[in-house]
């Protein structure tokens, strides 16, 4: 496999799932991590773990994505301590299930803040060093619900929708910048998405992406050499969406 010695990435949603596996799948490859999620204990052991497998530094900084107004500024924190990223994974997110017409106003507001304000604001945080190195990768997880409608994800559906359209509106406006932007929608993956409290669906998830699956195509893209980029890839279980 392609390594990446001395490159640096910063990945949101790491404490567990996609964003766990791709924390270890980077370090693994080469990457420094700086990993980031509300649990600080999961984000320590997550960096222990590294630090044993992979000669790379591994960081955890603990931060509460969905407080919106303090996400730019703790990343631009972060960043100073941690170093400019070469990659973005945006990963952090939510699920909720529930009809449009019954969704309470407030609980809009939470799935859009985090799953895509959220995103925005990271990217808003690492430009300006991906711009000042003439170089870098977004990578943002969307969903295979972006494009395919399935009742109750509504507000997650329009969320990820969301995702997709801003990482082509970010990608025409940074490429001068030798910065590129993916987008990774997958189909199901086993997650502990499915045990949250704002995810009520009863799904076999024998038949699920594992994360191991999901963090390997988001490292395969970020290892594609500059002068190439895929802008979107749909990766979902060979049984079929879910």
């Amino acid at each position: 496999m392609n390594t990446a010695p001395n490159r640096r990435a910063l990945i949101t949603g790491a404490s567990t799932g996609i964003g766990r596996a791709t924390a270890l799948a980077f370090a693994k490859a080469g990457f420094d991590v700086a990993l980031v999620s509300r649990s600080a204990d999961k984000l320590q052991a997550l960096a222990t773990e590294i630090g044993e497998i992979a000669s790379v530094q591994a960081h955890s900084f603990p931060i509460d994505l969905g407080v919106i107004d303090q996400v730019q500024p703790n990343i631009t924190s972060l960043l100073k301590e941690f170093g400019s990223a070469d990659v973005l994974v945006n990963n952090a997110g939510m699920g909720y299930t529930g009809e449009l017409n019954q969704m309470p106003l407030a609980d809009w507001c939470q799935v859009i803040d985090l799953n895509v304000t959220s995103v925005f604001q990271c990217i808003q945080a690492v430009l300006p060093g991906m711009r000042n190195n003439r170089g870098g990768m977004i990578i943002n997880v969307a969903s295979i619900a972006a494009r395919q409608a399935f009742p109750q994800w509504g507000a997650y559906g329009v969320s990820k929708a969301a995702v997709v359209a801003l990482s082509k509106a970010i990608s025409v406006e940074e490429r001068d910048h030798g910065i590129r932007v993916v987008t990774i929608l997958p189909g199901a993956v086993n997650t502990p998405l499915w045990d949250t409290d704002t995810v009520q669906a009863d799904f076999d998830r024998s038949g699920m992406l594992t994360p191991d699956l999901v963090a390997n195509a988001i490292l395969q893209t970020a290892l594609l050499p500059p002068g190439a980029v895929v802008e979107e890839l749909t990766i979902i279980p060979s049984g079929g969406a879910l």
